[in-house]
């Protein structure tokens, strides 16, 4: 099974044709993927199931209608297991962002964390998992993003990017992670979730 966020709400690939939701089914091939996500876009669907014989060469045929963009991130521990979270766009968030040539992910990963909360000193513990959504910015595009757990015992003021529209940094316990997922994104809350059940 994939999933794909719009608007935070879930194209579901699946190649099972057990009913595990209320959302309608679609059949991959007679789908164009533009007219799913305009449908989650502006309907009062919740979610749709895109049903595939074949999961993986129907998860590359998905992939292949998509202009994607490729970006990575950290859910950061500190020496106390408090998670690093980013405020922007009236959202918590983690950080994350796009991959630049000649990077690898894991480059990408630990910079964009620097950067975006003004952080040092980080470990890469090993990868968590891969999310997906879809933005429109000049026409739609599916972004990718690379998960990885890492750590830092860096305890110096961290500072936000606010060039990338980024107000606040907060390395957070488990109540106030509890509250900030109360304002997040389905994504992140799939990335919480990956490491909790580690």
């Amino acid at each position: 099974m994939y999933k794909v966020f719009v608007n935070d709400k879930p194209i579901i690939l699946t190649s099972s044709q057990k009913k595990v939701n209320n959302y309608p089914v679609l059949i991959l091939k007679n789908s164009v993927t533009a007219e799913i996500v305009h449908k989650l876009k502006n309907r009062n669907i919740k979610g749709i199931n895109l049903y595939t014989p074949d999961l993986e060469n129907g998860w590359k045929y998905f992939l292949s209608t998509f202009h994607i963009v490729s970006a990575a991130g950290g859910l950061v521990l500190n020496p106390n297991k408090d998670i690093l979270f980013i405020y922007r766009s009236n959202k918590w968030d983690l950080p994350k962002g796009r991959i630049e040539a000649g990077e690898s992910i894991e480059e990408t990963a630990v910079r964009e964390v620097e950067e975006e909360c003004g952080i040092y000193k980080l470990k890469l513990i090993k990868p968590l998992l891969t999310t997906y959504h879809v933005y429109f910015q000049d026409g739609m595009k599916l972004k990718e993003t690379f998960w990885f757990l890492m750590s830092s015992d860096y305890d110096e003021k961290l500072i936000p990017q606010l060039e990338e529209g980024i107000t606040e940094v907060a390395f957070k316990n488990k109540v106030e992670v509890a509250k900030a997922l109360q304002n997040t994104y389905k994504n992140i809350e799939l990335v919480y979730d990956t490491y909790l059940n580690m």
